[in-house]
């Protein structure tokens, strides 16, 4: 059923923001990309579903959501780019896995992955520029995405202590706050917090280890674009961190998040919002 599953918001709201840009930005989008996008995605989804004999992985929502991601902030000049990009995004899923889990986030792995192997393709943090409707829109939206899906520790880990740094950093060189708040006014920035970050199936199980990776990634991000001037910080330090994942829930063992059970149990709650810890504890009641 339409809506049913959270992802299906998710891919609702990824295209609101692709036909916002289009509308209000005037990116240099080319639809033609992004149905090469879209259509690699899915295909590779689906053939290595088959090829692995995995059929959890059959469902095509995760593949069209990082479609989507892909759409909205890798930039490329040739449609090979943009398949080799959602190729290896996809591909990640089935190659980079610890205990049938995978820890690089595809969207990210895909944007990576074309910065390095191809000459064409670019990535614009500034491409949202600093309207603060833009940032209400992403809050609203990400707010019921993560309420859901109960990340908004992470989101919440990554933004305070990011913001942290930069505050201490603006008082030791004694800039007025507007520059602060235009460091820190950015619709990606937002963007990668509420959507990219808090992807429940690549980042830790447990809330202790989210919090400590999401702060980690805060302090990566801070070094590499304060120290290394990369105007791509988020990303990078995304990608660097990610197999920190398997080490946090070795520390703190906890369930793991599935979305279809997540959707199932909380209609069986009587519409009650299972976080995936309330989740593993009605699973114990119903055995005891």
């Amino acid at each position: 059923m339409l809506l049913k599953d959270i992802r299906d918001y998710q891919i609702l709201f990824l295209g609101l923001f692709l036909v916002v840009g289009i509308g209000t930005r005037d990116w240099t989008l080319r639809p033609e990309l992004i149905a090469v996008a879209i259509a690699t995605s899915l295909a590779t989804q689906w053939i290595l579903s088959l090829v692995t004999g995995k059929e959890q992985m059959t469902n095509l929502r995760s593949a069209l959501i990082t479609s989507l991601g892909l759409s909205l902030l890798l930039r490329a000049d040739h449609w090979t780019t943009m398949a080799i990009a959602a190729a290896i995004a996809i591909a990640s899923k089935f190659i980079f896995q610890v205990g049938d889990k995978h820890f690089f986030n595809p969207a990210n792995f895909g944007i990576i992955s074309a910065l390095i192997l191809t000459p064409d393709a670019w990535v614009s943090p500034g491409q949202w520029g600093e309207e603060w409707w833009y940032g209400l829109l992403f809050a609203g939206t990400g707010g019921m995405i993560l309420q859901r899906v109960g990340r908004w520790d992470t989101t919440a880990a990554f933004l305070g202590s990011y913001s942290l740094l930069e505050a201490i950093r603006n008082l030791w060189l004694g800039w007025t706050w507007d520059v602060y708040w235009h460091r820190l006014m950015s619709g990606s920035l937002l963007l990668f917090a509420l959507f990219m970050i808090t992807d429940p199936r690549s980042i830790p199980n447990s809330r202790i280890g989210r919090v400590v990776w999401a702060v980690c990634i805060a302090g990566l991000t801070f070094i590499l674009r304060n120290y290394f001037f990369v105007s791509t910080a988020v990303f990078w330090a995304l990608f660097a961190l990610a197999p920190l994942t398997i080490l946090l829930d070795i520390l703190w063992v906890a369930p793991r998040f599935a979305w279809q059970e997540a959707d199932e149990r909380a209609g069986e709650a009587g519409g009650e919002l299972l976080t995936p810890n309330l989740l593993y504890k009605h699973d114990q009641s119903r055995l005891s």
